[in-house]
């Protein structure tokens, strides 16, 4: 199986790139790959490719995990790709940023609402002793948290986000549209601020506009006693911040214990397996 590359490598932009920047790149290699375009062989599977990319980069929350952990957080967070949902056509591309008028069709995302944030796994290795008699650990995770220094707006401190005004500030644009039918109206996600209905015109230094930074934080775990393997410890609000004031996810705590020497554990009793001679056995 190929390993999968790199979504900035896909876009072909920095780390640090702006969501206008990736936008920009993702216009680009969208126009430029979409099967009714492009007849080479490959090509459905580099605009799979570029969809994919975007979806997890242009969310604030999703990029987060994508840069701490890789395709791995994308796996265990289940992202999850429908390939070709995203676009059907050529159409839908223009449709998606500049508005209604390059095609028909019903509207796309609402403005988003509060969201809970990622839950976040961590895997702990202890000794078949703790495990048997419990333990205390002191565990140190790198997660995302909201930016103490814009306070999660993403705008410079003593600025505020912007309304946007193409939208009005409702993350939407409404078209009326004439068919044959009659007229209705079209609603799709706002281009210009991607739904959020702010725009952030000087961003926060600290995060880059991005709402969030990543820390490191100990938290202590207590284990009871006669956990066994793939125990799972639930940490309430201890995983990812949540989006719009949505509550925070959980941290997931795994627990894996190491094989002792001689005892072995078969449910809840613990076996030792003794070689002895005959003259011992009498």
């Amino acid at each position: 199986m190929a390993t999968k590359r790199d979504y900035y490598d896909v876009l072909g932009v920095q780390r640090s790139a702006s969501k206008e920047e990736l936008k920009k790149a993702y216009r680009k290699l969208a126009r430029q790959y979409h099967p009714d375009v492009n007849k080479e062989d490959d090509a459905s599977e580099r605009f799979k490719e570029i969809n994919e990319a975007y979806e997890v980069l242009s969310d604030d929350n999703k990029r987060t995990i994508y840069d701490q952990y890789g395709h791995a957080g994308m796996s265990n967070g289940g992202a999850g790709f429908s390939g070709f949902e995203g676009f059907g056509s050529v159409a839908d591309i223009f449709e998606e940023f500049f508005g209604a008028g390059f095609g028909s069709g019903g509207g796309r995302r609402r403005r988003q609402g509060p969201r809970r944030g990622s839950d976040l796994r961590y895997d702990l290795r202890i000794s078949f002793e703790e495990a048997v008699f419990g333990v205390e650990k002191d565990v140190s995770i790198t997660r995302p948290e909201i930016c103490g220094e814009c306070n999660g707006t993403g705008a410079e401190p003593g600025t505020s986000p912007e309304r946007c005004n193409a939208c009005n500030g409702s993350g939407e644009v409404r078209r009326v549209q004439q068919s044959i039918l009659g007229s209705f109206v079209n609603v799709t996600t706002c281009p210009n601020c991607q739904g959020t209905g702010e725009m952030i015109t000087k961003p926060c230094q600290t995060c880059n506009g991005r709402k969030q930074i990543q820390n490191t934080r100990t938290i202590k775990v207590k284990i009871p006693a006669g956990v066994d393997n793939d125990t799972q410890i639930r940490l309430t609000g201890e995983g990812g911040p949540g989006v719009n004031g949505g509550p925070p996810g959980n941290l997931y705590v795994v627990i894996y214990v190491k094989k002792h020497d001689f005892f072995q554990r078969r449910g809840d009793d613990i076996f030792l397996d003794l070689q002895i001679n005959v003259a011992q056995a009498a």
